[in-house]
């Protein structure tokens, strides 16, 4: 079909009408699909279905002969810390393990930084006249709402091809004292699948920051989630900061929600000592222990690294012919219509594409009123504001490949039908 920049405007319509007559054909199926949310699929849940029976009475005490029925544990079990200190790459003594949400954990700690301040604080950030954020974006819009909700104001930071723009973060934070932290998702980012540079690590390690508590907050959420056996390098923040001098800069985050049963996971924090144990002090008023039967279940099930990997291999195995038919069908229908552009990723949960500008938030509509239901235009940038209305996030794990396939026509449809009436309209 061809680049429809090179067409005249009697050819743009003759396109548009075959288009609509194809959106009309979609319209009349009643569709009912969602991909709105990177939710692991029912096939990738029964994966985990031993954890249902992993335990009995005899195997109700950890490795310390602790009651797991009881009181206690604020920081969890010693297994469970064993486990994330090895898939985190930091030592036992630096992890909290929590209950099912990192996203809990990453709320309670601004949270608590807002009421009592961080280690490095001279007063509680809630104390302050204002209080920022950097949101590098295509990001998590998760994180972006936590801030929002806790009125912290956020800036956003382009990404690029190695990490989020480094030139502008330490331009920012050299000059305003009132930035006080960056979210990050340092490996295969949601959306857009990047795994940050050496020297992205090594220059949030080292830079200089006006605000003497400044922190990251890593959001390691897809340490494991690879599609393919080729794993990329991601260097270790924590020991990166050590060697800089700035031990306590980090919060690093996790969780098992995609490598077992979302919502009923278990996530951790790992920080140096001194933070680690600041936060203790201040977790022992809010909680007397987290679930450490989930705890010790999960210890059981996954057991360590190695066996975490060779679990992942067969979540790769049930997702990566989606985005493997994404891929493909994005190439086939829009790759030489010069209209899109889109992330090729080796993990995670997401591919993001974009649209020409003004676009993003019409082809979502016209999505919508099929019965395709895609994330929210926007929604990928702070405020739900995407500056240039371009960004789609897909998540193609939780639909079949049937449904999947239907889905992307569906999209596929939408972008050049868009495309179309842009051209027409300029």
């Amino acid at each position: 079909m061809g680049d429809i920049h090179t067409l005249d405007k009697s050819e743009l319509v003759e396109r548009y009408s075959k288009l609509e007559e194809k959106y009309a054909e979609f319209k009349s199926k009643n569709l009912s699909l969602d991909m709105s949310r990177g939710k692991p699929s029912p096939d990738q849940l029964d994966l985990s279905s031993d954890l249902f029976s992993i335990l009995n009475t005899n195997t109700l005490k950890t490795v310390d002969n602790n009651d797991i029925r009881n009181y206690g544990g604020v920081d969890g079990i010693r297994e469970a810390k064993d486990l994330f200190a090895e898939i985190l790459h930091v030592r036992p003594a630096e992890v909290i393990v929590g209950g099912n949400s990192s996203l809990t954990m990453m709320y309670d700690t601004i949270s608590r930084a807002l009421l009592k301040g961080v280690l490095d604080s001279d007063r509680p950030w809630g104390k302050l006249p204002k209080v920022k954020f950097l949101c590098p974006s295509p990001g998590y819009d998760r994180h972006f709402a936590i801030c929002e909700s806790l009125n912290i104001e956020m800036i956003t930071i382009d990404m690029l091809d190695d990490g989020p723009d480094m030139n502008k973060i330490e331009e920012l934070v050299s000059k305003d004292d009132a930035i006080k932290g960056i979210w990050c998702v340092p490996k295969y980012s949601n959306p857009e699948g990047i795994t940050y540079s050496d020297e992205v690590v090594n220059r949030f390690a080292t830079m200089k920051t006006k605000a003497e508590d400044f922190k990251i907050f890593w959001d390691d959420a897809y340490t494991v989630h690879h599609l393919t056996n080729e794993h990329p390098h991601l260097k270790n923040i924590l020991q990166a900061c050590k060697d800089a001098g700035h031990p306590n800069r980090v919060f690093i985050f996790a969780s098992t929600s995609k490598i077992t049963f979302p919502g009923s996971g278990v996530a951790a924090m790992a920080a140096s000592e001194e933070n680690s144990q600041f936060i203790l002090e201040q977790l022992s008023a809010q909680t007397i222990g987290p679930d450490k039967i989930n705890q010790l279940r999960h210890v059981r099930f996954l057991k360590n690294l190695d066996h975490i990997n060779e679990h992942m291999k067969k979540h790769a195995e049930l997702i990566k012919p989606k985005f493997d038919l994404v891929l493909r069908e994005l190439d086939s229908q829009l790759g030489d219509k010069h209209i899109a552009s889109w992330s090729k990723p080796n993990g995670g949960y997401f591919i993001s594409l974009n649209t020409p500008d003004g676009c993003a938030a019409e082809v979502v509509k016209r999505a919508a009123e099929v019965g395709v239901k895609l994330t929210k235009a926007g929604a990928t940038f702070p405020y739900g504001k995407d500056p240039k209305d371009r960004n789609i996030r897909i998540a193609p794990t939780y639909p079949s490949l049937a449904e999947l396939k239907v889905a992307i026509d569906v999209l596929c449809l939408s972008v050049q039908m868009v495309s179309i009436k842009k051209l027409l309209n300029d």
